[in-house]
């Protein structure tokens, strides 16, 4: 099989070329955060380098986190099942739509169930990682067993002007032992004894749908061919920053590179220059009748017969250039932190992350990351949904949905505007009853209208929920009804009671 009248591995290395502008910033930002991220090309483990600052891998570690947090927040779903217009219709409204309503919920529980089950947070975690320093990134959920990222360096993509993927080739490293029998015999080219042999991974969009293989040593292994619809690829890809026209994206960081490139000069700077300061030295006037024997042999406490003029200590005296080298690095510490979200907290001492603070905190990573969420969403967080949804349908561990219900994200972009319009929505009626007063306020202010637009900025369904104004008026007629009843109802007694006596007479 081929892609474009070539093998998988001639396709990998002739895409090369445009990986290389992306692959080698990835590494300049790597190397002043976390080097072992994207390492330099032929590196080892020992060869490594070690930032004189640890202000960037800190900050990609705890961006990476506040990223996770806000997108798969542990304690919610991060979607919704919605009927689809035909469902509504033919539900309508009553017993049978709360029926519905509660079994979709269950599927979004059982969604979250399978996400903790496979363990998948340690790997998005890595994948925000990777797309925050390099940009892109590969996820890789299998339908059963352990999922996997693949690093920039390892895999390579083209994509149409309008980002849709057209071919993936992932290059991986495996020992001859774990291939099967009939592929080391047709291979002749591969060494059982070799150390590793290279295997690529070949995804390339043919009748809108993905045709997959593997190849190694130029042949196909025919077990490994199959096609999926682009909604159950298992390979999903990941960018940061897109650019138009280009197959790869930008990492967040990479736009902070100026800045923690000047940080790791300045603390090169000043940590070698406190090394010379701290050396101590003295000089001794030769012409001097203190013996410098004399002294290196004296204990301490000991008389040794000399002049204090003879011996001095040798002085660096660049305090002041070292004052001005530090506060260029608080400055741009600062900045930093502030690029980071290093200067703000999102979880209160010693309690539980609230929805509240999920939103205060989707709120700040969109003000630093602008339209991050958009594209996650878009290009993370669906493809990942409908690919485990399908993967737990084919399991038979919940029932299909096609046609009946499709997912929406809740949280990210949409939280976040629903946040803001929480947020505007209780300033707006606390500054109306501030200057209004509390009967005032509830004279002017639609109740209805206000519960209606505060369950949507929750994000909570208020059909059935919230009274309509026809219903509010017959139970408040009702309830004046039962009043006047009430109050009727001792006087009857007492005329009653005064006929019966008059009556008696």
């Amino acid at each position: 099989m081929m892609i474009d009248g070539q093998t998988a591995a001639g396709y990998y290395h002739n895409c090369t070329a445009d990986r290389e502008p992306f692959l080698r910033r990835a590494r300049d930002v790597s190397k002043l955060t976390l080097p072992s991220l994207v390492p330099p090309e032929g590196h080892t483990n020992q060869t490594l380098p070690t930032p004189y600052q640890g202000l960037g891998a800190r900050g990609v570690n705890s961006l990476a986190s506040k990223l996770l947090l806000a997108l798969f927040p542990p304690n919610q779903s991060f979607i919704r099942l919605r009927l689809s217009p035909d469902a509504l219709a033919q539900l309508g409204e009553g017993q049978a739509r709360s029926e519905v309503d509660a079994a979709l919920a269950g599927i979004e529980k059982a969604l979250d169930a399978e996400m903790e089950r496979r363990a998948l947070r340690p790997y998005l975690h890595e994948a925000k990682k990777h797309l925050l320093v390099a940009g892109n990134a590969i996820l890789y959920i299998p339908r059963e067993g352990q999922a996997k990222v693949y690093h920039l360096r390892d895999f390579v993509i083209k994509r149409d002007p309008s980002g849709n993927v057209l071919a993936m080739v992932i290059r991986e490293e495996i020992s001859p032992r774990a291939l099967p029998e009939d592929v080391l015999e047709s291979a002749s080219n591969i060494d059982p004894n070799a150390e590793f042999v290279e295997i690529y991974t070949a995804i390339v969009l043919e009748d809108k749908k993905y045709r997959v293989f593997q190849e190694v040593g130029g042949e196909v292994i025919p077990e490994t061919e199959g096609s999926y619809k682009p909604e159950h690829l298992p390979w999903i890809p990941l960018r940061m920053e897109p650019i138009s026209g280009q197959s790869y994206g930008y990492g967040y960081v990479a736009s902070l590179l100026g800045d923690l490139a000047s940080l790791e000069g300045l603390w090169k700077a000043l940590v070698e220059a406190a090394a010379v300061s701290a050396r101590t030295v003295f000089l001794v006037n030769p012409a001097a009748t203190t013996k410098i024997s004399h002294l290196n042999r004296a204990e301490n406490g000991a008389f040794v017969s000399g002049m204090a003029d003879d011996i001095a200590p040798l002085r660096v005296d660049k305090g002041g250039d070292m004052g001005v080298a530090f506060q260029a690095i608080e400055q741009l510490t600062r900045s930093l932190g502030f690029s980071f979200l290093l200067n703000q907290s999102v979880q209160r001492s010693g309690e539980r992350v609230t929805a509240e603070e999920i939103r205060f905190l989707a709120q700040e990573l969109e003000d630093v990351l602008a339209g991050t969420y958009s594209l996650l969403a878009q290009e993370e967080q669906l493809p990942i949904v409908r690919l485990m949804l399908h993967q737990m349908e084919r399991r038979g561990d919940i029932q299909k949905l096609e046609g009946v219900a499709t997912p929406t994200i809740v949280t990210g972009l949409e939280a976040l505007g629903r946040g803001h319009d929480l947020i505007r929505l209780d300033t707006f009626v606390q500054g109306a009853g501030q200057v209004l007063g509390p009967q005032a306020l509830m004279q002017y202010l639609n109740a209805g209208d206000y519960l209606t637009r505060r369950a949507t900025a929750v994000g909570i369904q208020s059909s059935g929920l919230i009274r309509s104004e026809e219903e509010v008026q017959q139970m408040n007629a009702m309830q004046q009804q039962a009043a006047l009843t009430q109050a009727a109802t001792p006087e009857a007694i007492r005329q009653m009671g005064k006929q019966i006596s008059d009556g008696g007479e």
